[in-house]
């Protein structure tokens, strides 16, 4: 007797069909939480080098010596005395230099109508190379890295929260890897990654080896996310963790007596920088805030000294210039160090283009493993969802007459 073979009707679904459907689901709606992980981490990456992106788009901001000009860069003091010229009636309300010495530094103005504006000015001879529009490349993707433009209302924005949630599965994912991947730290010197044996190995060998290489840098990233998420539940719930004090003013006595605010002295802001590098010896200031009243100091922030993560700030009379507040890496807080080295150790801005490439290299790590992850997640639930659907056939052996 021989016997022969022909498909059967497909089987019903086993018993266990509704939890293979909940499995199913569970897949599919973790994809919109791959996307949105994949957004933060493209978005952040984007911004680590926003400054360098307009830098190399919009000419305004560069800090070139012009033709003809010999000399060093001007001071402050030159600098507000250019735009003011320029600009007839602007009072000049902050200066801001950046950490690359090849950005133009801005000059912020009111016009005497009140219309606030920032003016790129540069460096060499004080002229005005350009306005900064009210919203960058840069503060467009921070806004949309930080907090997906959802609104601030009576405190931190709901996406806020939502990004630096992120932190701790990705601080858990970077564990998880570590543990499941034993002796990992022989993928640095063997690296491997197959080519031709298919998109599931390769998309999977990359997805390893990324995330061996990127151990660092991601620890760093959730951790500072997770800070941020603790940062906003403390202010939401009315907890500071400054000890900075009530802003200070002058007295009465401490203010010339002149009968309106335009006859007060103009500051010498050359005299502001000298006595703040008295005061906090190595700091390089960073911005200036003028007064905005007759009884506002003059502000000046910059880099601590030897410490690149931490600003220190100084607070002058603008009229003999004695110091009113002057707060350094000492006056500070163990809390409120942490706190202050959160945001330049989340975005690599503090030591550079060289640290910045850096951060965008890794940052493009991170998005291409997150990618990989989710397309490997892709590709598994589809699979599942289509053998769930049309099961495939079992043959059933029959005898032939």
């Amino acid at each position: 007797m021989t016997t022969t073979t022909k498909p059967a009707m497909p089987r019903k679904k086993e018993k266990g069909g509704l939890a293979r459907l909940w499995l199913l689901l569970h897949g599919w709606l973790a994809l919109p939480i791959w996307a949105f992980v994949f957004l933060v981490c493209v978005t952040g990456t984007l911004a680590t080098v926003s400054h360098e992106i307009i830098w190399a788009i919009n000419s305004d901001v560069r800090a070139l010596r012009p033709e003809g000009v010999t000399g060093e860069r001007i001071g402050a003091g030159q600098l507000v005395a250019a735009v003011q010229d320029q600009r007839p009636g602007a009072q000049v309300t902050g200066l801001f230099w950046p950490a690359e010495s090849h950005f133009a530094p801005t000059v912020s103005v009111t016009d005497p109508q009140g219309v606030e504006s920032t003016y790129y000015v540069n460096p060499y001879d004080g002229h005005i190379q350009g306005e900064a529009a009210t919203v960058t490349l840069s503060t467009f993707l921070r806004a949309l890295h930080g907090w997906m433009f959802l609104p601030w209302t009576s405190g931190y924005s709901w996406g806020w929260y939502a990004v630096s949630f992120v932190g701790i599965p990705m601080m858990g994912s970077l564990i998880t890897g570590i543990l499941v991947y034993k002796k990992f730290w022989r993928a640095y010197l063997n690296p491997r990654l197959r080519f031709g044996k298919g998109a599931r190995i390769f998309w999977g060998d990359f997805h390893r080896l990324a995330g061996i290489w990127s151990i660092p840098f991601i620890a760093i990233i959730s951790v500072t996310s997770i800070w941020f998420l603790i940062q906003a539940v403390l202010s939401d719930v009315g907890v500071t963790l400054s000890t900075a004090g009530a802003p200070q003013v002058l007295g009465r006595d401490d203010v010339p007596q002149v009968s309106r605010q335009s006859d007060l002295p103009p500051v010498r802001l050359d005299e502001v920088l000298a006595r703040v590098e008295t005061e906090q010896p190595g700091i390089r200031v960073r911005s200036i805030g003028m007064p905005s009243h007759a009884f506002d100091p003059v502000h000046a922030w910059g880099n601590a000294a030897g410490f690149p993560l931490i600003w220190g700030n100084v607070a002058l009379s603008p009229y003999d210039y004695s110091v009113i507040t002057s707060r350094s890496l000492g006056d500070k807080s163990a809390a409120e160090l942490v706190t202050e080295s959160m945001r330049p150790l989340h975005t690599g801005d503090f030591m550079g283009l060289g640290l910045k490439i850096v951060y965008f290299i890794f940052g493009v790590l991170l998005s291409m493993m997150v990618l990989s992850g989710m397309l490997i997640w892709t590709r598994r639930t589809v699979r599942s969802t289509r053998e769930f659907i049309r099961p495939t056939p079992n043959p059933v052996m029959e005898p032939a007459e």
